[in-house]
């Protein structure tokens, strides 16, 4: 039967036949109860059931625009085996991973709970804004109904609060660890009783939870010297104390102000480590793991790492400083021993282990700073440009434990995001500013893409901004100076009068550049 597709999102498509002659949802959008929800910023679709359960006729209504829609027609295509993919959360890496499953052939469908604007916008996946992420029964419902066959949890929170365990228990593949094995990132105390168990090398540390206490052994260590706060406290839990009276009043936030809540009922006081920071991810599949490739962040909010810091300000991959040799010693000394640890403790490791790294100045070897159980944001935006092997397929080879021999393809050359963030962060920001030019500047450069963290649409169809950080501006080249340059030409084509953004990323690639003559 002569069919005729029209994609209004990489996951929404009406058909048309010569029988019926009007447009229908395709699995796995059939449903038989009533249905209203947006296809990016040019379509509301609102459906009544008629016939059969596994089509329905429905109303498209392109909406008010400045620019007239597009909708481009394809050819009708056999599924197959692909699957229906639910990403959960909202930021810019959830964008990332949208943006690289919807490029995977092994992919039917991508949702995103509850996702944003600029997700919406792209087409990088269809946003469910009212699905309650913390609600696993609510999750686990909708997956039932839209036949997701494949859940990815970005954020940490419903990490540790145990939304996986819910969906592995109902038969849901899903690629994210335990609310038992999350306690990796989510209790650095956890995390660092496992290295001192698996002899992983990281720093030199001890946990208090009386400030007294916590005070005398920082007089005791000296400054420089790192205090952080036990559990989750949205990247903004360490305080790099240069003064022992910086460290004093850190301790004193955490457990007597109780400036990160119960995140900081406990504080962890560790050495300071001097070298340089980098990044390392991996797949693990409960039992093995595979490498990604290295990335390096910039936490300080300021121009040459100044200021305090925050859930990143920018970064690039691949990291020079991470060369394939140190990379064989962090597999080996760090994220092997993890695996087989975590194993050994009962609570298997399954999901993307971000190992937050100190290249020691003094010995050159890798120390583990940090544990994050998902991917980093923004370094999840400069993995996923640079992805070329099916995303879809590999993190479902990770549900099932079949990881081994498994190797990833990369785009040759260096990508780089720049985060643009509102002014004030990470301390208090106004919210609601508008910004302008956002599809210019992906036009500006080839490989430029502008992934959404915290925008919304106003009642005129402006984007604006919701969230600390806002946007993640990324771009590939042929090396970190390419990417660079196009990264940069991309964020000052933006017109954003309420947000700013670090005018010196990659510097640690390219220190002979002179960053201080950006305008």
């Amino acid at each position: 039967m002569a069919c005729t597709s029209y994609c209004l999102s990489p996951c929404v498509k009406l058909c048309s036949s010569s029988s019926t002659k009007c447009f229908q949802f395709q699995k796995p959008f059939a449903s038989s109860n009533n249905l209203r929800f947006s296809v990016g910023p040019n379509f509301s679709i609102s459906s009544n059931p008629q016939g059969s359960k596994s089509s329905f006729f429905s109303t498209v209504k392109c909406l008010a625009q400045k620019s007239q829609p597009s909708v481009s027609v394809n050819a009708p295509t056999n599924a197959g085996q692909r699957v229906v993919v639910l990403v959960i959360g909202g930021g810019g890496r959830e964008h990332a991973l949208c943006y690289a499953l919807k490029r995977s052939h092994s992919c039917d469908a991508v949702f995103c709970a509850p996702g944003n604007a600029g997700i919406s916008n792209s087409g990088d996946a269809t946003c469910i804004a009212d699905l309650d992420v913390l609600d696993g029964d609510a999750v686990i419902s909708f997956c039932r109904k839209w036949s997701v066959g494949l859940v990815v949890v970005g954020p940490e929170a419903p990490l540790v609060s145990g939304l996986a365990n819910k969906l592995v228990k109902a038969g849901i593949p899903t690629f994210g660890p335990s609310s038992e094995a999350a306690a990796l990132e989510g209790s650095k105390n956890f995390m660092k009783n496992l290295c001192d168990k698996y002899g992983i090398p990281t720093a030199k540390y001890k946990t208090f939870t009386d400030p007294n206490a916590a005070k005398q052994y920082i007089q005791e260590e000296g400054a420089p010297i790192v205090v952080k706060a036990d559990g989750l406290a949205a990247g903004k839990g360490v305080i790099v104390a240069m003064t022992l009276e910086e460290a004093y009043e850190a301790v004193d936030s955490m457990l007597l102000k109780n400036a990160f809540g119960s995140a900081g009922c406990r504080v962890i006081i560790e050495e300071f480590l001097e070298g340089e920071e980098a990044s390392f991810f991996a797949l693990v599949d409960g039992e093995n793991a595979i490498p990604l490739e290295s990335a390096q962040d910039h936490k300080r909010v300021g121009d040459g790492d100044t200021g305090p810091n925050t859930g990143g300000m920018g970064a690039y991959s691949p990291a020079p400083v991470l060369t394939k040799e140190l990379q064989s010693v962090v597999m080996e000394s760090i994220i092997l021993p993890t695996v087989k640890g975590m194993s050994a403790e009962g609570c298997k490791f399954v999901g993307v282990l971000y190992a937050g790294l100190m290249i020691e100045k003094k010995s050159g070897l890798p120390k583990l700073i940090e544990y994050n159980v998902r991917f980093g944001d923004p370094e999840c935006q400069v993995l996923m440009v640079r992805l070329e092997s099916d995303l879809a397929e590999v993190l479902l080879a990770a549900c099932r434990g079949e990881l081994t021999g498994v190797t990833l393809n990369w785009s040759p050359g260096s990508a780089m995001v720049v985060v643009m963030a509102s002014k004030g962060y990470p301390g208090s920001y106004e919210k609601g500013s508008e910004i302008q030019n956002l599809e210019e500047a992906e036009q500006v450069a080839p490989s430029v893409k502008i992934f959404h963290a915290g925008t919304a649409l106003d009642a005129d169809g402006n984007f604006i901004a919701t969230g600390g950080r806002v946007l993640g501006v990324t771009a590939k080249g042929k090396d970190v100076e390419e990417a660079q340059d196009r990264a940069y030409l991309a964020v000052e084509e933006i017109n954003w009068p309420g947000g700013f953004y670090r005018r010196d990323i990659g510097w640690r690639a390219l220190p002979q550049k002179q960053f201080a003559t950006r305008e």
